[in-house]
Formats: C-alpha cells, structure tokens, sequence
C-alpha cells in the first residue's frame, strides 16, 4: 500500500493515516538518510496496528548536522483538518548510543493544563505515536548511533485555530495523535477520544459540572447561558450524548447540563444516546404523543406525525400554544440519559432555538437555581 493525498469525498469510506503515523514514518526516513548519507523518496513504515505501509517522502534534504524528512499527511475521506498537512522529522545525532529522543519543533503544541495523559510542559506527541516513532528510529539505529527526533508541522499553529486544542491546553500547534495509524472516516473514534479527554480536564481542573452540546453553535449559546462557568467547562460532544454522561459520571462529576437544539434533544428524548442521523432519526409519532399530553387534538397530532422536521414540529407547537413540549423533551432527554448511565449524575437539559432563545429546560427552574439567563 502506498499513501497517497487525493481530494476528500464528501461522505466517501476511504481511510487515511494519522498524524502519529507520518511522523513515525518521517522519523524513520530520516534515520536512514542520516546514517547512510543518501536520500530516499519513500519509506515502508510499520504502524502501532503492525500494517506496513510505504510511504511517498515529500522532502528527505541531507544537511551537516542533520537530515530533515517528511510526509504530506493523508486522511482520507475524514473531514480532520489535518488532511493535506506536511509532517516533519529533523533527525540529528547525539552522544548516547541506542539513545532516541523525541522532542516537539513548530507547529506541535505543548501541554499546559494536566488531565491529558502527558506531561505539562512537554511536546503534545500522544503515547502511541510516541512509542511508535521510537520503534521505527529504533529499527535503523546501528549500536554506536543516538538520535534526537523533532517532530513538526508547518502551518500546526494555523490548523490549531479549526481544533478545541487551545480551550484544552494544548498551545502552539496541533496534537501528534493516533492509537492504529489508521484515520476512519469522519474520525468517529477521534472524536469519542476527545471528548473523553475534554471530560477528564474539566475534571482535572476541579470543576464539578460541565456543559455538553451538540455543536459549535449550541455550544457558544450556552456559554451565553452560563458566563460564569469556565471556557474547559463547555464540551462538544457531538453525537456521543451516552459516552459523555457516563464518562462525567465515571471521573465522578456533579453535574452534566446538555444544551441542544429540536432535532438533538427530540432525539435524546427518545432514548437516543448515540444521536447521528445515520443512526437514529427524530420519532414524530412520539412527539405527537408529547404533545398529545399538553392538549393537543387529533388533527394537530396528525400534522405532527407528518411534520418535515423537529424544527416543523415546534413551529406547529408554537401555533397552537403547545409551547410546554419543549420542557417535555428536555424532561425525556435527562430521564433517558439517567437510565443509560445508572444514575449517579444530575443530568439538566435545555432547549434553544436557532437563535439561541431557551425554549425548555428540565428540571424547572426553581429559588435555589433560577432559570439561565434567556438570549436571542
């Protein structure tokens, strides 16, 4: 198999390869290169899930005192905006035989807040990719040679900006990650890893609640919802509404408020823990039931089973004063988030609107904690 970087398929099933695993590769070339004074234009490299992969070296330049390789980082069809981005190992030697070293050059960010399963103060290269770029450089070492690895990426910092990366900790750059060397499409497991991560820093940090929402609009709405909370406070979680509430219960959290929109919550409040839409779709004929519940006559319930979306479910709520529905699904969405987790969490919902507006929230508000601040 060689890697090659064509253009991204919207919805296509093509795997690419992490960042972890072309910085190994990169690693490695320039290894060679090094102690054998020639430059290569490719390199088989073996990955953390032990497939061998050749690998297309974008530069392999032989300098002095050092020999600089490197990969233009393939994805596949995954949306990660690391797609495209040219990986670099500067290799030089040091005194110590059978020494390799691994260090962060420009672009790597460096780890400034615990919670993270690496060192403060260290380069963000994560444990697989770590050991696995001392496996590769290791493979090439003779036993009188010692190395220093830098690993980075040139526009790291700038491709930073599109990740949570900085609200975590991680400045300066972008994470070298990976724990195959393989990149599934839409990065569904990389994206479960950071959420959990995101979990386990708020957790580090000492708070006691964190806000979980759906995306990057729901999320700067509920920040608008709660200024009071820290920025570590507020996770994306995407569609992994189950992952998050039982991870926040597992680091031993007080409080998950989920902040969401129709569609999600509607989801939610159908026992949905896993809320994408090639996994579950909005049940109209359980939110006829709901609004059944509030009043609702025959002819609107029917209107609702046929509705286009959940937002067409709310404007149709909205006309006929059934606006409690939105507190309803909030009410659902936390008792089937707390039957998934076992208890053990308060679990609090709210509705907004695609303006930011709160609709809903469960539980009401009450003396001891008023009902959030309303945006629009």
């Amino acid at each position: 198999m060689t890697s090659k970087v064509p253009e991204r398929q919207r919805g296509g099933l093509r795997t690419g390869f992490t960042t972890g695993a072309c910085a190994a590769a990169a690693a490695k070339a320039a290894t060679r290169a090094l102690l054998s004074r020639a430059a290569l234009e490719q390199i088989e490299s073996v990955l953390p899930n032990r497939q061998k992969v050749t690998f297309t070296l974008e530069r392999c330049e032989l300098h002095e005192d050092h020999v600089l390789a490197s990969i233009i980082k393939d994805g596949g069809d995954d949306p990660d905006c690391t797609h495209g981005a040219e990986i670099v190992a500067r290799v030089r030697r040091v005194a110590e035989p059978g020494t390799v070293k691994i260090r962060g050059g420009q672009g790597v960010a460096t780890v400034t807040k615990p919670g993270l399963g690496l060192t403060v103060g260290e380069a963000a290269i994560n444990p697989v990719p770590r050991k696995n770029i001392a496996e590769m450089v290791s493979e090439e070492l003779t036993e009188d040679a010692g190395v220093e690895v830098e690993i980075s990426v040139p526009r790291g910092e700038e491709l930073a900006k599109e990740t949570t990366n900085a609200r975590l900790g991680l400045l300066g750059g972008i994470s070298i990650l990976g724990t195959t060397g393989i990149v599934r499409p839409y990065s569904t497991a990389a994206f479960r890893a950071s959420v959990v991560q995101a979990i386990d820093v708020a957790r580090e940090l000492g708070l006691t609640e964190v806000v979980l929402t759906t995306g990057g609009k729901s999320e700067a709405y509920a920040m608008k919802l709660f200024p009071t909370l820290p920025e570590e406070a507020f996770i994306q979680m995407g569609d992994f509404v189950g992952v998050a509430l039982k991870h926040a219960k597992r680091k031993g959290l007080a409080t998950a408020r989920i902040v969401g929109m129709m569609g999600k919550l509607s989801k939610m409040a159908n026992g949905k823990m896993q809320t994408h839409v090639a996994g579950s779709e909005v049940n109209l004929e359980l939110l006829a039931e709901f609004a059944a519940q509030l009043g609702a006559d025959g002819d609107t319930r029917a209107q609702i089973a046929q509705a286009n979306t959940a937002r067409h479910v709310l404007e149709l709520c909205n006309e006929r004063g059934l606006t409690g529905i939105t507190d309803l699904i909030c009410e659902k969405a936390c008792f089937h988030g707390l039957a998934k987790i076992g208890g053990g969490l308060d679990v609090r919902a709210y509705l907004v609107d695609f303006s930011g507006a709160l609709l809903g929230q469960w539980p009401p508000p009450s003396a001891a904690e008023p009902a959030p601040e309303k945006t629009s």
